[in-house]
């Protein structure tokens, strides 16, 4: 039998899943000032572009507000076209840097339609190329990254930095 190491995913392991309101990532991370730690790519005025580190693929990113809010109707105009208009630079960015075959976009909102942070929304661009998946997710739980979370960020955080001026940032 053969193994896969992916120590990293012990982190994700233990995570708290069950929904506690101790914390969330999406306001915590942006309120840090280390942005290379915590894989922001971009901030603009009323959202953030940050890396999954969990990925499903690599270049899996994440559009979030920085309004802590479970609701995308609550969301003012100018935030939602913000928000759509970075979801728009990721793959602008991806598709420049990597061509991916194509992407999965969306949100996962509440807890039963599959959001692991199902208090703050958030808009997952998730870039795909053909025999990206393989047996692992289904049989073992585990997904095989064939590129590094360091080098994806060292790769797209120059190309999210000229785009920072358009967004005032």
């Amino acid at each position: 039998m053969e193994r896969l190491w992916a120590p990293w995913r012990v982190e994700y392991i233990q995570l708290d899943k069950n929904g506690g309101d101790e914390g969330c990532i999406l306001c915590e991370k942006p309120a840090e000032a280390n942005d290379t730690a915590n894989l922001i790519l971009l901030r603009a005025r009323h959202n953030f572009v940050i890396m999954n580190r969990y990925p499903y693929s690599p270049g899996h990113l994440m559009v979030a507000p920085y309004r802590h809010t479970s609701l995308l109707e609550s969301l003012k105009e100018d935030v939602l076209l913000e928000h759509f208009k970075l979801v728009q630079e990721c793959i602008t960015i991806i598709r420049k840097l990597w061509n991916p075959a194509g992407f999965n976009m969306g949100m996962n909102m509440g807890r039963v339609a599959g959001a692991g942070i199902d208090k703050h929304i958030h808009t997952h661009v998730v870039p795909r190329w053909a025999g990206d998946t393989n047996f692992m997710p289904v049989i073992a739980s585990t997904r095989v990254i064939s590129s590094a979370l360091d080098e994806n960020y060292a790769e797209l955080v120059p190309e999210f930095q000229r785009k920072a001026q358009s967004y005032g940032c």
